[in-house]
């Protein structure tokens, strides 16, 4: 009857197949959420290493353009001191031709690098959601074990809670639809 002078209470049947459901649900919507969180990290680095490189490029383009700019300049100064003006007029449309095109070329690779950019961000916000839902669901299955050992339907139902918020931030991220919590991502980030 007693042990240690307590009274022991007659376990709760229902409240451990209601742990058991609730851990299963949530192990299975943290397994095909984590399937979905590793493509998207892959994605993610996909996108900065084209960024990186889109951006590199865009610098390279920037470098040639202004050596030839530099170039134009000095072959200018050149033709007032009485070098050949055809071969001038010919190196000066040259380099006036290279000039539009680094133009046009570094206009292209800045849009692209910026593009690149905003889906490595858009990608990123995806990424938040599913570790707020991985974090919520382990809470709640945490709780939920807890619940069925100590016999506390109250821990049960904060699990379902935790459990809830976790899986509409799963949810949000699966859909793209943009649901976030700033303060909490900002604490949970570096």
């Amino acid at each position: 009857m007693s042990e240690g002078g307590k009274t022991k209470r007659p376990h709760d049947r229902r409240l451990n197949d209601l742990v058991a459901v609730t851990v299963v649900v949530l192990t299975v919507f943290l397994a095909i959420g984590k399937v979905k969180d590793d493509n998207i990290v892959q994605a993610m680095q996909k996108a900065q290493a084209a960024s990186v490189d889109a951006w590199a490029e865009y610098q390279s383009t920037r470098i040639k353009l202004h050596g030839d700019e530099n170039g134009l300049t000095t072959l200018r100064l050149l033709e007032s001191s009485g070098v050949d003006k055809t071969l001038a007029a010919k190196q000066t449309a040259e380099y006036e031709a290279d000039i539009k095109k680094y133009e046009a070329r570094s206009k292209e690779t800045r849009a692209k690098a910026e593009a690149l950019e905003r889906e490595y961000d858009r990608l990123n916000m995806r990424d938040d959601q599913f570790d707020v839902s991985e974090a919520f669901i382990s809470i709640a299955i945490a709780l939920a074990a807890v619940a069925s050992l100590v016999d506390a339907w109250w821990l049960l139902y904060l699990a379902w809670g935790s459990g809830g918020i976790g899986i509409l931030f799963g949810i949000a991220g699966f859909a793209e639809i943009s649901l976030r919590v700033q303060w909490l991502v900002a604490l949970l980030g570096t």
